[in-house]
């Protein structure tokens, strides 16, 4: 199956579902690409950077599945990045993948995104049917 298939109207779901995967991956670029570039050769940000990389885009393959865990797993992992880059902003004024994590974070939690990963109910065009309750005394 080809990624770059045209969506058809009713693949609503695989296209949000996509569209988060490209979201993480670009996140894991942008990452990258600023603390490789401002960490001025000092090993342990160079190491961390790798680490958020490699976190980043294992989190892009479990969101690809469109699993609800995947969802869960994504929203706390985009969560902890947000929470850890306003700490880091707020202590050395560095911003890094902050942003993109902020952006992410509230397109996943945009309600058509919820629903594409089954966290909320899909809704439908007909009322639910009520089951007559049996008889619970002695018959």
């Amino acid at each position: 199956m080809s990624e770059n298939r045209p969506v058809s109207p009713g693949d609503h779901r695989g296209a949000l579902v996509r569209l988060v995967t490209r979201l993480i991956v670009a996140q894991a670029a942008a990452a990258a690409a600023i603390g490789l570039c401002f960490s001025k050769r000092h090993l342990p940000s160079i190491l961390f950077t790798v680490v958020i990389v490699a976190v980043l885009c294992g989190l892009a393959v479990a969101a690809r599945t469109g699993s609800h865990a995947a969802w869960v797993a994504t929203l706390a992992a985009e969560s902890a990045l947000v929470l850890f880059g306003v700490l880091r902003f707020m202590t050395a004024r560095y911003v890094g993948g902050t942003l993109f994590a902020i952006i992410t974070a509230a397109v996943l939690i945009h309600p058509a995104v919820a629903r594409a990963y089954g966290s909320a109910p899909q809704p439908s065009g007909e009322p639910l049917a009520e089951e007559p309750l049996g008889e619970t005394g002695p018959s």
